[in-house]
């Protein structure tokens, strides 16, 4: 193993589905907000540059699927309910590009071809995914839709598949020209000086909020009942009564809605709406001028293809929610891609730094091919930071999370295991305090002492300061930096920070014994912050050798070797074995 822990592949695939990542979740959040047509292209264009112009300075094979593997697993972490077809899109795409780049060589033909498959790819998803919805009869209705219009515009000849083989030809002229702006940005960066490749837009006001486990209580026993569920419903679909089965199906999407408040904003669009009516009425006046059907029998096969395509559509998305369980992803963070966690670790670090780098919408409107090349640009600048260890063996971990997300349980843990290995451990943990569940405040508890002191308290009349809906205790804020100035002249090896927020942002809290205790100390600092603010505390302290940690991706007794071993290398505490 090598001293970053991670092969030299691995650790590009990171930054490239790290780039690739990162536009996903920042354009596709803008594309599909403004309701931009062909958005799903755009993005698929944009992600066919990032690996075709990359590639040109990185080499190695097995680059593109690798890359592909991390964007598909950092999307799971996207606010969209639908996540399973950008996921497999995704996928999909970079393993026709490295199947075609393996058969023709990296040339023209090699990356133009792949570029077409992979574009491509959307419209076969598209066919695949109405099928998967609305069934068969999804494709008798476009059959006699086609029949319909050459009745009445007089064609002769056979039109079935001219709509779809325009569309397929448009979505290869798109994939050309991806292919094309990547190969030109790819001989750029390879002409360019690597000095010169820094100067990458900067915008830190684009945020980033990870919101997919707030607040909510996954489990395994829902999991499966819900595959029981969506199963159940597409049998009854095929097999019973019409009334059977849509009181089912309105029970089950009930239950689901009840549950999953991601599911019930799918049922909320109006979009869905218009398009059940529009299935509806157009399946029963198709079928019945067409097959000769009585038109109250179109009408239910309508109302049937809807009915499917809304236990579907929901379905996954329940499923999506609760395959979100950090049970689920740390079992298959262990399956037997061995580097594939750690590199995961470095992209989820990496990507507040390459968000921050992404620019204002309008701009990329204005010059998309500099911006995009701006943004891989980056990829060469990261890799040297890794290569020289900025990163990957830093002296601050920031551990992230959301609200009640289990960031101070998993600090506690980190510091429990560092104890049993002889750490100095010093610092505070913020724990919450409630009553029937509620919270009512939170107390400051030193880690060597246990000793607690009240910090947040709910707002009484006489608050002077407060954050939210908590009043702050300025006996706690007094133990915090009294903590913290006690370790400036102490030998620890690591101090924990929890928490840095709102109140350090603007200079209060702890701000100042944070910046006196970076200026003289030579302590590890382990410190947690809530998902969103990553960018702002980095900026705030000034932050340059660190690494962010999400709690849910990284294993906490993995983070205290990672930990262990960053302090023999720098000799704080003494390698065991080689004293013996």
């Amino acid at each position: 193993m090598t001293k970053y822990e991670l092969s030299e592949i691995w650790i590009k695939a990171s930054i490239t589905g790290t780039i690739w990542a990162a536009s996903e979740i920042v354009l596709g959040s803008f594309l599909h907000n403004l309701r931009v047509p062909f958005s799903g292209n755009v993005l698929t264009g944009i992600g066919i540059i990032i690996l075709i112009s990359l590639s040109y300075s990185w080499k190695d094979k097995g680059l593109f699927w690798r890359a592909g593997l991390i964007c598909a697993i950092m999307k799971t972490i996207s606010p969209s309910a639908v996540i399973f077809g950008p996921i497999i899109a995704i996928l999909c795409e970079s393993l026709l590009i490295e199947l075609s780049v393996r058969l023709l060589g990296r040339n023209f033909i090699g990356f133009a071809l792949g570029a077409m498959l992979a574009m491509s790819w959307n419209l076969f998803q598209r066919i695949v995914n109405l099928l998967i919805f609305y069934g068969l009869n999804i494709l008798q209705l476009y059959e006699d839709l086609i029949k319909l219009a050459q009745k009445q515009l007089q064609i002769q000849t056979d039109i079935l598949w001219l709509p779809l083989i325009v569309l397929l030809v448009v979505y290869c002229i798109l994939g050309l020209i991806s292919a094309i702006v990547g190969i030109r940005i790819g001989k750029k960066l390879l002409n360019q000086p690597k000095n010169s490749q820094a100067d990458a837009l900067v915008n830190e006001s684009v945020k980033y909020t990870n919101k997919s486990g707030k607040d909510f209580h996954y489990s395994l026993i829902w999991l499966f009942a819900d595959f029981v569920l969506l199963v159940s419903a597409l049998f009854l679909l095929n097999f019973v009564d019409a009334i059977w089965w849509s009181l089912f199906i309105l029970a089950v999407s009930v239950v689901w809605s009840m549950r999953y408040k991601r599911a019930l904003r799918q049922l909320t669009k109006p979009g869905f709406w218009l398009f059940f009516a529009a299935i509806t009425m157009i399946t029963a006046f198709v079928f019945s001028r067409v097959q000769g059907q009585e038109w109250q029998d179109g009408l239910l096969i309508g109302l049937q293809m809807n009915f499917r395509a809304a236990v579907v559509v929901l379905g996954f998305s329940v499923l999506g929610t609760e395959l979100y369980n950090p049970v689920i992803r740390s079992f298959f963070l262990k399956t037997s891609f061995k580097q594939l966690p750690s590199a995961l670790e470095l992209s989820f670090a990496s990507l507040p730094l390459m968000i921050a780098r992404i620019p204002h919408f309008t701009l990329v409107m204005k010059n998309p091919v500099s911006v995009i090349y701006q943004i891989v640009a980056y990829g060469e600048e990261r890799l040297e930071e890794i290569r020289n260890a900025k990163m990957w063996f830093p002296s601050v971990w920031l551990v992230s999370g959301a609200l009640g997300g289990g960031k101070t349980t998993f600090v506690k843990i980190v510091a429990e295991i560092l104890i049993t290995h002889n750490c100095r451990i010093g610092g505070f943990l913020s724990v919450r305090r409630s009553e029937a569940d509620v919270t009512i405040g939170y107390d400051l508890q030193e880690i060597n002492s246990n000793e607690r002191v009240k910090f947040l308290q709910l707002v009484t009349a006489e608050a002077t300061e407060k954050i939210g809906r908590f009043e702050i205790c300025h006996e706690g804020v007094k133990k915090g930096n009294d903590i913290l100035d006690h370790t400036i002249t102490s030998s620890y090896d690591l101090v924990v920070i929890d928490e840095v927020g709102r109140l350090e942002l603007r200079g209060d809290g702890w701000a100042r014994s944070i910046q006196n205790l970076m200026g003289v100390s030579k302590n590890m600092l382990l410190i947690t912050v809530r998902d969103g603010l990553e960018l702002e505390v980095i900026h705030k302290l000034k932050l340059k050798n660190y690494q962010i940690v999400h709690v849910g991706v990284t294993d906490a007794a993995h983070l205290a070797q990672r930990i262990l071993k960053r302090l023999e290398e720098s000799k704080f505490i003494a390698n065991k074995d080689r004293d013996a």
